[in-house]
Order: C-alpha cells, then structure tokens, then sequence
C-alpha cells in the first residue's frame, strides 16, 4: 500500500457518510500496535466488522491466518481494492454484520476472533449480538469512544456501571488495554477513543441467561428507584415478597440496582 490513504480516498473520489461513523486511523504503528493487544496471530482467522478504508484490515491480515471484513458501505469498494491489494488471506463482505444468522455464519466459519473499530452507532448491538448469539467466537478486541469503553468495563458502584456491563459478565471479562486520542482519527472526530479487549472466559455461573437478562433490565429500567421498587413493577411481586427475595440473597432493601455485582444479579435471578 504505497499511496497514502487520503490520497485513495480522493483518487476514489469518496465522500465520509457521518451517520455511519466513518472515522479511519492512517498511523501504521498504531494499527500494529492494536493488532498487538487483539493477542491474535498465526492460524487464527478474524472477523473485523467495519473495516471501513481497510487499513486496520491490513494490519491484522499481516499477522493472522484468515480475515473476513464486513463493510455495509459499498462505495468503499474501489478504496479497499487499493488497500487490501495483494492479501490472498482476506474476504471482504458487503454485508451487515447485525443482520447475519450467526449458527450458520459460525458452521462456515468456525472459531474465530474479532477485531474491529467499530462505528459509534452499532457498539452495543455489536457487542450484545456476540454476547448472547454467538458459540465460536474466542475473543473480542473492539476500539470504541472512551465514554463508552469506561461503561463496558465498569465496577458496580460506579456511575459507569449498566446493564451492558452486567450482561457482558455472562460470558466474558473486559478491560481497556489502549487508550486513542482523537487526533490519530481521519476526519477527526470530537471524542477520543479506547480499545477493550473481551476475554471469553465462560462467565459468571447463571442457572436461566434469558431470566438474568430480564433482572438486570428490571434493575436499570429506572436507575432512581430501589430495587426493590424496580422488582416490584417489572415481575409483579408485591412488596413483601419483594423484601423477602432480597432479604434471603443478602441484599439492602435500600440498594439500588447499580451497586450489585453480576454475581449478585445470578443469585437474585435464581431466587426469582
């Protein structure tokens, strides 16, 4: 990739779609460098979902066994034909990731990593669709705005601390491992950036995923309230009941839904 890749880009005549995010990194040390963190290498093959002008595309398929890139712009296809030219180990599809059956993605693909700068406006249903859909995906390194990344990897207690986080314990632990300042962006955008790496450990212990999932919702549904009000007006107990659950899973009748730990959520929705 010889050409600089503003200067594709205008060659290509491309024009940024800001509803859809499209905010590239050009620095050749910081793609390594991300690809690095990912811990992906040799026989992996890695999903990257918004490659976008393909330069982190580059960089990972410089250092893994396959990639498969999901785009949903199709007039980036003269840009990624300059940009990926050469890699015989990449496939690009034009597709959106959200709408893709992932049992029948997963039997065709096998186990597999992702790697992603993922547009602003798909993170949470990105992360929650690997979350809960997916069997074969091992890891999940993504780059995302610093405000969101602090959410995903938050300690009960915090302001920082929802449902996502809750739900992200099912399956894996997450930490932030890079921190990107804006200006490494082109265009620039207003926000700085952070990558988090997901290990997919198997998660915290739950006896019924989709009744967790509907306690940790009741529980941020209004982040004001007590849960003990919150249980009350989502699962239809009466308050006595609802003193009582909480009561036998060792928790405040004061508590509100932020300060309880995934764990904590578990044993709740096994008494519920």
């Amino acid at each position: 990739m010889e050409k600089d890749i503003k200067t594709i880009l205008t060659e290509c005549g491309f024009g940024f779609k800001k509803q859809l995010g499209q905010n590239f990194i050009t620095d050749k040390n910081l793609l390594s460098s991300i690809v690095a963190a990912s811990g992906v290498d040799g026989g992996d093959t890695v999903v990257e979902i918004g490659c976008g002008a393909g330069t982190l595309t580059r960089a990972i398929a410089q250092r893994v066994k396959r990639v498969i890139a999901f785009e949903v712009d199709k007039t980036l296809q003269p840009v990624l034909a300059q940009t990926l030219s050469g890699l015989e180990n990449t496939e690009v599809v034009f597709r959106d990731f959200l709408k893709v059956n992932m049992p029948e993605f997963e039997r065709e693909t096998g186990e597999y990593f992702v790697v992603a700068n993922l547009p602003y406006y798909v993170t949470t249903p990105l992360i929650m669709k690997l979350i809960e859909d997916s069997d074969k995906c091992k890891g999940l390194s993504v780059m995302v705005q610093e405000e969101v990344a602090e959410r995903l990897c938050a300690s009960a207690g915090t302001p920082e601390y929802g449902a996502i986080t809750a739900m992200i314990a099912l399956k894996a632990e997450c930490k932030i491992v890079k921190r990107v300042p804006r200006t490494m962006f082109y265009p620039r955008p207003n926000v700085d950036s952070a990558v988090v790496k997901f290990t997919f450990n198997g998660g915290i212990e739950v006896t019924d995923k989709a009744k967790y999932k509907k306690v940790v919702h009741a529980a941020f549904s209004s982040r004001r309230k007590t849960l003990e009000n919150n249980l009350v007006n989502s699962f239809g107990l009466t308050r006595a009941r609802a003193q009582e659950i909480l009561t036998d899973c060792g928790i405040d009748l004061k508590a509100r839904g932020e300060t309880l730990t995934p764990e904590q959520f578990s044993r709740l929705s096994d008494k519920l």
